[in-house]
């Protein structure tokens, strides 16, 4: 990333899956934390959704979250197009490698980061997968600032 303020420097990422009801809810969080902590508030612009949305967030998704003393309470899964997804210099799937992103042209670094879905899974589980997906956006940033 280069260390100017030019909107032409913005990073996009997309953080998606089929439903956008839990790991592209719970990277969607982290990555705004990240994005605040690291102060690049002005360069990395962060999206989410999925490709059949769900009615809400998951409620496991929205435990865990707030034992990491997030609160996702006011999300809504929301669907994510392919115009999104062409804008984007990193989209990352969470582990629907059959979902279909469409061809979102050679520029777009696309990543399956291959995460167990956390819908209906026992708290114990949720959390692990949350803390999977944490790490998961942590390297993310690390990379995006070593650019």
């Amino acid at each position: 990333m280069t260390s100017t303020t030019d909107s032409t420097d913005t990073t996009r990422i997309a953080l998606m899956c089929v439903r956008n009801a839990g790991r592209s809810q719970m990277a969607t969080a982290f990555a705004e934390r990240e994005r605040e902590a690291r102060g690049l508030e002005d360069r990395v612009e962060i999206l989410t959704g999925g490709t059949d949305p769900a009615d809400a967030v998951h409620d496991g998704v929205l435990e865990a979250m707030a034992d990491a003393g997030f609160d996702l309470s006011d999300r809504a899964p929301r669907e994510i197009t392919a115009t999104e997804l062409r804008s984007c210099d990193y989209v990352a799937t969470m582990g629907c490698s059959t979902l279909d992103v469409g061809t979102v042209g050679e520029d777009v670094d696309v990543r399956d980061w291959a995460l167990e879905d956390p819908g209906g899974k026992g708290p114990d589980r949720v959390r692990e997968i949350r803390d999977e997906v944490e790490r998961r956006v942590t390297a993310l940033f690390d990379e995006l600032e070593a650019e």
